[in-house]
């Protein structure tokens, strides 16, 4: 039944899922000091990551058919805040600095091994009442950042902390729907 305002209602029996009932939690990667707990807090906003799956394209008798390909996982990126001792900030810079340097172009030797530079993220939705939402829990395996945003300035931006992405690449996510 169209425009049924009762009905709509009746399809949110509990009230829709918020977007601001969430956590994320990463270690420190052995390349740099990570504070963890600072992260869980400072983290200000995250996504669900993307699922994608690539298409084969088959032609035939001038028509195409379209099956399934292999899955691939995209970037998944954080925004987070800035505190004034910088500590997030310059983690995540000492992080990318040790898989290429800045001056040197040379690679952390502790970043030689996978292990070293890459963590795993995991992402938490939680209910109004503080449950963890199961299906909502996502874990990124093997992370690790491919970018680290700007820090806008501006004089005209009173009242605001200041913000930045961290773009991560991780190898695919684990949740309760993957399983």
């Amino acid at each position: 039944m169209a425009f049924s305002i009762d009905q709509f209602r009746a399809n949110l029996q509990f009230g829709g899922a918020r977007q601001n009932q969430f956590d994320v939690i990463m270690p420190a990667p052995t390349v740099a000091a990570l504070n963890s707990a600072d992260f869980a807090f400072k983290c200000r906003s995250a996504s669900i990551p993307e699922e994608q799956l690539g298409v084969i394209v088959v032609p035939y008798f001038g028509r195409q058919i379209k099956l399934a390909g292999d899955r691939t996982f995209g970037e998944w990126a954080v925004q987070v805040y800035n505190d004034e001792d910088w500590g997030l900030r310059s983690s995540f810079t000492a992080w990318s600095n040790a898989l290429n340097g800045h001056l040197n172009n040379l690679r952390d030797p502790a970043a030689v091994p996978t292990l070293g530079y890459m963590v795993d993220a995991t992402l938490t939705q939680y209910g109004k009442a503080g449950n963890v939402i199961a299906p909502a829990q996502y874990t990124m395996i093997g992370c690790w950042p491919s970018s680290v945003g700007p820090i806008q300035l501006a004089w005209d931006a009173n009242d605001q902390i200041e913000v930045f992405d961290v773009v991560f690449q991780y190898q695919w996510f684990e949740s309760q729907d993957t399983q």
